[in-house]
């Protein structure tokens, strides 16, 4: 189904929405946790996702041009500026995943449904992950989900340290 998926753009789509979600979903709640005024949250979390998915782009281009040019056999012919791309959207695109309850509810039910949705993503993407790779998907996922749990309890807990 995907054996056509050059695996470095496999690379760039799975970490970015792995990436955007676990650490989206920490930022947005560590805020939410510290702090009730909804336009500040807001605020808060589409400054750190747009910074960091425009971070992890550049990363992407900088380290795959370097693998680039250490490769002496040509195997690395994919495209640097489309992996940035993928990177940038996959990244966002799963960012929003904890942002948009934050927008449409009020806390802490906003809070509840953010961790939700994070999480059935986190084990969703873990589960194609796991798929994609022909490694179990069960796995793959609950793998996913633990990653995902830890940085959402980080942030919540600095969160709560910090609340102002």
């Amino acid at each position: 189904m995907f054996g056509n998926i050059h695996e470095d753009y496999l690379r760039s789509a799975l970490f970015g929405l792995q990436d955007g979600l676990v650490s989206t979903t920490g930022v947005v709640l560590g805020i939410s946790t510290g702090i009730e005024d909804k336009s500040i949250i807001i605020l808060a979390a589409f400054v750190a996702v747009t910074v960091e998915a425009s971070s992890m782009a550049a990363g992407q281009y900088s380290s795959e041009k370097a693998v680039h040019q250490m490769d002496k056999t040509g195997r690395h012919n994919d495209s640097l500026i489309f992996g940035a791309i993928i990177m940038f959207f996959s990244y966002l695109v799963a960012g929003m995943v904890p942002i948009t309850p934050i927008v449409l509810f009020e806390q802490p039910f906003a809070r509840l449904a953010a961790i939700i949705a994070s999480f059935v993503a986190l084990f969703i993407i873990g589960y194609i992950k796991g798929k994609l790779v022909d490694h179990s998907p069960l796995r793959s996922a609950v793998e996913l989900f633990v990653i995902g749990s830890i940085a959402t309890l980080i942030g919540i807990t600095v969160g709560q340290i910090l609340k102002v």
